[in-house]
């Protein structure tokens, strides 16, 4: 069995993706890498089969109908026969150095008595144009070097949370629980790190800068003016959250805290890009957002709008439009995502 399955969705990912290959094979005979074409039109398939054919031990080209990059994520971990997973989007990278200290780390403990369900590293922000880089760390938050449960965590704040650049799983938790990321939609990265969190109980924290996310491409699905235009898309992946788990009934008060807090700022971010659109008819699927989570769950509704930032958020008028704003560039700045 391989110790690291590494799934790499590519869509028309020609320009890019074998900076993103490349800076996997180091890993040698432990890794997999899973390279899933998802229906590209481009040369990725070409490539893809060109270094499976160069590397058959370790990289394994899958080929499939366009289903989006949750079905790429989905058929990566079908075909993933490593102990753990991960996955590194075709436009990214990672660092040499802390992917040999993670490996070192995975081995030690899967040759252990020990069962780990998620290792956490530190990601970077390499933002086009951008003279300073900004790293994700949680080390104000979480025990380093050594196995920690939720009750070990330490406060998390605004903005520190776990994306799908900072996580790798075991993916035996993953086929577990059942996850199945949705077709055809945009921002499943958001499932993908809320979904199995209710069933990792065990964790480990590399501070380490492992994972580089590229930020500054035009067609990316972060950029703003694309998010608007996505929108109803970002607010199908917002309800599946609220639906996926009654979170009041999570024993552990800061597995909770955190999943409160997770599934907030991605209603934020819903709510602050309707308003920003300025269209009456996304301020009118804003005032739907917030009366689907009333429906759904009436405590929830009031956890998520008593919070500062559900407050700001929802404020009355242009005034407070303008507040919700302000607020939005300052979470953008803190969390730096488009």
């Amino acid at each position: 069995m391989k110790l690291l399955s590494i799934a790499i969705p590519c869509y028309n990912s020609q320009d890019y993706m074998e900076r993103c290959i490349k800076s996997l094979l180091p890993g040698g005979d432990d890794v997999e890498i899973i390279i899933v074409n998802d229906g590209s039109q481009d040369m990725t398939p070409e490539i893809a089969e060109a270094y499976q054919k160069k590397y058959p031990g370790i990289v394994k080209a899958v080929h499939q109908e366009n289903g989006g990059h949750g079905e790429a994520v989905n058929t990566g971990l079908k075909n993933a026969e490593g102990l753990f997973f991960k996955v590194v989007d075709s436009d990214d990278w990672v660092d040499e150095q802390a992917y040999m200290k993670i490996l070192d780390t995975l081995r030690e403990i899967a040759g252990s008595d020990q069962t780990l369900d998620m290792l956490i590293s530190n990601f970077v922000y390499e933002k086009e144009g951008a003279k300073h880089k900004k790293v994700m760390k949680y080390t104000s938050a979480l025990v380093q070097e050594k196995m920690f449960t939720w009750s070990d965590v330490r406060h998390m704040r605004k903005g520190q949370y776990l994306l799908m650049h900072s996580v790798i799983y075991r993916t035996k938790l993953l086929r577990d629980c059942g996850l199945e990321l949705p077709k055809h939609t945009f921002y499943v990265d958001n499932l993908y790190v809320y979904i199995p969190l209710v069933h990792v109980k065990t964790m480990y924290y590399l501070n380490v800068d492992f994972y580089r996310y590229y930020i500054g491409r035009g067609d990316q699905s972060v950029n703003e003016e694309i998010m608007i235009r996505r929108i109803d898309q970002q607010i199908k992946v917002n309800k599946m959250m609220i639906e996926a788990y009654d979170l009041w009934k999570i024993p552990n008060k800061k597995q909770r805290k955190y999943m409160f807090n997770y599934l907030e700022i991605i209603t934020v971010i819903s709510t602050v890009l309707l308003i920003r659109s300025g269209t009456e008819e996304n301020l009118e699927k804003k005032r739907e957002l917030w009366r689907y989570i009333k429906q759904q769950d009436i405590r929830l509704f009031h956890r998520l709008r008593n919070g500062i930032m559900g407050n700001t958020m929802n404020l009355p008028g242009r005034g407070g439009r303008r507040i919700s704003i302000a607020a939005y560039k300052i979470a953008q700045k803190v969390v730096g995502f488009n």
